[in-house]
């Protein structure tokens, strides 16, 4: 994953979504130790504090744990953790965007499902 310092996202919060995609793709397994933040601070060339923010931020969420001495590992929680966050916030806002903008634009909502099964491949 590139980390993009022109993006307005703050890098410890790019770092940070970028293990929980790991975590949703299975690159990262339940109970497997990531990247430290010297790590991730060597193969993103940033500050290892910056990567320590977004490692902590995670194990305050619930979705990593520090083994004292070994590091920090992916909870056992950590998928429905963020699944259920993703789910809840920014799918839903996203959804709630879509729908506002099919509103302004006239769309019914027959057309808006049609619209999203197209996105998604098919009439599943």
């Amino acid at each position: 994953m590139p980390i993009n310092p022109e993006s307005g996202i703050p890098i410890y919060l790019q770092i940070a979504d970028w293990i929980e995609d790991g975590i949703l793709t299975g690159f990262f397994e339940e109970n497997e130790k990531v990247y430290s933040q010297y790590q991730l601070a060597e193969q993103y060339r940033i500050n290892p504090a910056t990567a320590a923010k977004g490692l902590s931020l995670l194990a305050d969420q619930g979705i990593l744990y520090k083994k004292r001495g070994l590091g920090m590992f992916v909870s056992p929680d950590a998928r429905r953790i963020i699944f259920t966050r993703r789910r809840n916030g920014v799918l839903q806002e996203k959804i709630r965007d879509a729908v506002t903008e099919a509103r302004l634009l006239g769309l019914s909502e027959v057309e808006l499902i049609s619209m999203l099964r197209d996105e998604m491949g098919g009439d599943k």
